[in-house]
């Protein structure tokens, strides 16, 4: 299958978004605002950047991998798991019910194909990235591997265990992004505990760090491009990403109410009318 354009990327960007919505609403349970804020950044991922088989091997050698950290966005991560020829899009419909594959955060119980590793306890996923860039290179396997963490997530102390841990031993197969939207569930990420001047503590901590606009999907590719670029040289690299939470549903965007809230059938009926459906409602 050709890689998608552009034009065609942006197209599924407003699918995807449509599906994350329609999957909190319709079991009113989950969290609408990162995974709108996100969607261009797993698009770009999943139908661009990553070398990836819907066939599903654990172990992927000689695939990319890639963890969520921020495990509540999985409406968004399902999305385009299914979306990519994981499983069956009708399996969208399932979200958060009982005995569901598609619970609220990933789980691995039900071996739902994609997931590796559960998520959703905030700061473990940088770790088992780590791990796992770590494992490539002891089989020589040159792929790299990808984590999408949240800022909020930026203040559990896990995190700089790892990237310190990551920086002294050279892991730099590793591409890392924070999805910096300044929202986490109890308010603004800098009223609840202000994380400062983000991009000079990670390079603090002896990481490549680049800046991008995460709603701009032109250029989270040409950031994704720009990181892979840097790979090999000695440091991991982290993509500090800008989104706004909510994007795209207007008025959802830009605050913290929208972490964890479903919304009603008036604001969800408002919700798909500004999100076009472009390749299929599940």
């Amino acid at each position: 299958m050709s890689q998608p354009d552009i034009a065609q990327l942006k197209k599924l960007c407003s699918q995807v978004r449509r599906d994350a919505v329609r999957m909190v609403y319709n079991c009113q349970s989950g969290h609408p605002g990162a995974a709108l804020g996100c969607t261009e950044y797993m698009v770009a991922l999943y139908f661009h950047i990553l070398k990836h088989d819907p066939k599903f091997n654990m172990d992927a050698i000689g695939e990319d991998l890639f963890f969520l950290s921020n495990g509540h966005l999985s409406a968004l991560w399902y999305s385009c798991l299914a979306r990519a020829g994981y499983f069956d899009v009708k399996e969208l419909s399932t979200f958060r019910n009982i005995n569901s594959r598609l619970q609220g955060h990933p789980a691995t119980h039900e071996h739902l194909p994609g997931v590796r590793v559960a998520s959703g306890s905030l700061g473990q996923g940088l770790s088992v990235a780590i791990g796992a860039a770590l494992s490539k290179k002891l089989n020589h396997d040159d792929r790299l591997v990808y984590v999408l963490m949240g800022d909020g997530e930026q203040q559990e102390g896990q995190i700089w265990e790892a990237a310190m841990f990551a920086a002294h031993h050279k892991v730099d197969n590793l591409i890392a992004t924070i999805d910096y939207n300044g929202q986490q569930i109890d308010g603004p990420v800098d009223e609840v505990m202000s994380l400062k001047n983000l991009k000079a503590k990670w390079q603090a901590f002896g990481w490549e760090v680049l800046e991008s606009d995460g709603n701009n999907l032109e250029e989270v590719i040409a950031m994704m491009d720009k990181a892979k670029s840097m790979t090999g040289k000695g440091k991991p690299v982290l993509n500090l990403m800008r989104t706004v939470m909510g994007f795209g549903v207007d008025f959802m965007m830009g605050h913290h109410k929208w972490h964890g809230v479903a919304p009603n059938k008036e604001e969800f009926e408002k919700a798909m009318a500004q999100l076009p459906e472009t390749i299929g409602d599940f």
